[in-house]
């Protein structure tokens, strides 16, 4: 039996509140109420982290996000606060991605200079569209005057490290206006673009009542493909289902512009969830087992755990959820799945999936090559089908 060996490790912070909750959105996120517990949350955040330390004793962290929610709602001095406090309790690469998902609203953050003074190196805005009566429709508090706004305060801090959020197959949009949308996204010189399509998520407002005038599936196959091709045109490479990254950049053509955090969740890499309903995934190697944690759902009840675990529940994946959630993730990269990587981050055979690989393969919805295992264009067509086969 191969031997499972500990993967790189990330660290997923959870904001738990926004101004309002959008009707779309199946986050874990709480519309805010009152006067918010600032300093009671970091509090209870890094006593999280330090119940979750023993799991990964000696291990480094190589990227850290702050997401939500509306991570921003909390100041630039309870993030410096919080990133100290982290940077305290375990050992942080000094190259890591420290990123912070933050709304264009000019209500809902401090200055980017400020985050970036507090450690963030790198920002995620929820723009989701450039079209003023789409997010009314997608029930966001801001309008595209303030996207361009938090643009130019990013770039004025010196924030030269941005994702920009952009959704499609909204009500009623054409394939010429998701085309306008992605062009305004483009025009805004982000390094990485998130291009995903709207989808009626259970137990979302949407899911109840969905908006009319969705776009069917050939609309949506022509905007995706009209989109693509826009993207590339513009410089940037898809290296994963919705992700897309600036090739070269002239202000750093050394870095990578693809989400190093991302990346690690895609290549079934380890990682810390403290916050909220935060979810973590850890090797235990030294036992050969992989555990699953999720801590308690609601703020109150989050926040109510002082003195206890903040663990909701924790389980240990089978050889059977270990396989479909390997291959789950890794199929969605574009650069495919590295074939030694399957036994170090399961710990079970190769032998296990040949069958299985063999028949993709035989279908064309999978490329077998020297190293690695790639979706064949049809296969990337047909992604959900191919990943199906792995359950």
């Amino acid at each position: 039996m191969p031997q499972l060996s500990n993967p790189p490790l990330s660290l997923y912070i959870h904001i738990p509140w926004c101004v309002r909750k959008c009707p779309y959105c199946d986050f874990n996120s709480h519309a805010q109420k009152a006067e918010l517990p600032f300093s009671k949350y970091i509090e209870a955040l890094l006593k999280d982290l330090e119940n979750d330390l023993p799991q990964v004793w000696g291990r480094v962290v190589n990227s850290i996000f702050i997401g939500g929610g509306t991570p921003s709602l909390f100041s630039a001095e309870f993030i410096a606060e919080l990133i100290s406090g982290v940077r305290a309790r375990i050992s942080v690469s000094p190259a890591a991605e420290i990123t912070m998902e933050a709304n264009p609203g000019t209500l809902e953050h401090d200055s980017f200079a400020a985050y970036l003074e507090a450690g963030i190196n790198r920002f995620s805005l929820g723009a989701q569209s450039f079209s003023d009566s789409q997010l009314k429709t997608l029930g966001r508090i801001h309008a595209s005057a303030e996207i361009l706004q938090a643009v130019s305060g990013l770039k004025s801090a010196g924030a030269d490290n941005f994702n920009l959020d952009l959704m499609f197959g909204l009500p009623g949009q054409t394939q010429s206006q998701a085309l306008a949308d992605l062009q305004a996204a483009i025009d805004c010189q982000p390094q990485h673009i998130s291009h995903y399509q709207l989808t009626m998520e259970p137990n979302t407002l949407f899911a109840h009542k969905p908006p009319a005038g969705l776009p069917d599936n050939d609309q949506l196959a022509d905007i995706q493909d009209s989109c693509a091709e826009l993207l590339t045109a513009a410089g940037f490479v898809q290296y994963e289902v919705s992700a897309w990254a600036k090739s070269t950049d002239h202000r750093n053509s050394h870095r990578d512009n693809r989400s190093q955090h991302n990346l690690n969740y895609w290549r079934f890499g380890d990682y810390l969830g403290i916050g909220a309903g935060a979810h973590g995934k850890i090797t235990l190697a030294a036992e050969n087992r992989v555990i699953r944690t999720a801590k308690h759902r609601h703020p109150d009840d989050y926040l109510a755990q002082r003195d206890a675990s903040y663990i909701s529940k924790q389980w240990q994946l089978e050889s059977k959820d270990l396989i479909f959630e390997f291959f789950l993730n890794q199929l969605r990269l574009k650069d495919g799945i590295r074939k030694t990587d399957f036994s170090a981050r399961t710990g079970l055979p190769w032998e296990r999936v040949e069958g299985v690989i063999e028949k993709m393969v035989a279908n064309g919805l999978l490329l077998d090559q020297p190293q690695v295992l790639v979706s064949s264009a049809l296969g990337w067509r047909h992604l959900n089908l191919l990943q199906e086969q792995f359950l």
